[in-house]
């Protein structure tokens, strides 16, 4: 199985989506996860954190986190703001940032290449093409839910230091 980003149907042109091997998924989501908690300062910038970390193949299932740039959590009110920050935490895993915390090597040239292309989505992807329903679904508390989508107080894995979701921590997951 496989694992694919892509943009809404009427920015297909614009950039070729991204097709990843379960394996490179989850270094790519891992990556991502960790430069995000570094950087993150906001809530809203945690939560979209949160829902990176969410796509977490070792809890959801081999080959079931393909997603449409449009499905993040974006908000209308704080969306240049947003993807300023998705942009910067892209930059800095493609930098390396915080990859000593993973138990493991990724191979820099197939997980750079897919950072740039998602980069590239990012930059292309707009306010108009928001669906504010994606966030306001996502982020609804429900009645006696013990684990809510985005943890209470947004706290952060003891051992790796990233933000946890209700899956728990992405690193913690992959590696038992």
């Amino acid at each position: 199985m496989s694992n694919s980003i892509s943009l809404p149907s009427v920015l297909n042109d614009s950039v070729e989506s991204i097709g990843m091997s379960n394996g490179l998924t989850s270094v790519f989501i891992e990556v991502l996860s960790i430069s995000g908690s570094l950087l993150a300062q906001t809530n809203r910038e945690k939560e979209l954190i949160i829902w990176i970390a969410q796509r977490d193949q070792s809890v959801v299932g081999m080959g079931t986190v393909s997603f449409d740039i449009d499905e993040m959590p974006w908000t209308i009110e704080h969306f240049s703001i947003e993807k300023s920050f998705i942009l910067k935490v892209i930059l800095k895993a493609i930098d390396g940032l915080g990859w000593e915390k993973l138990s493991y090597q990724p191979q820099p040239e197939f997980i750079i290449s897919c950072l740039q292309q998602f980069y590239s989505m990012i930059e292309v992807f707009n306010e108009e093409h928001v669906n504010i329903k994606n966030y306001l679904e996502w982020a609804e508390i429900e009645e006696g839910d013990d684990r809510p989508t985005i943890p209470i107080g947004y706290p952060k894995c003891e051992k790796h230091d990233i933000y946890i979701t209700c899956h728990g921590c992405v690193l913690c997951n992959s590696e038992s």
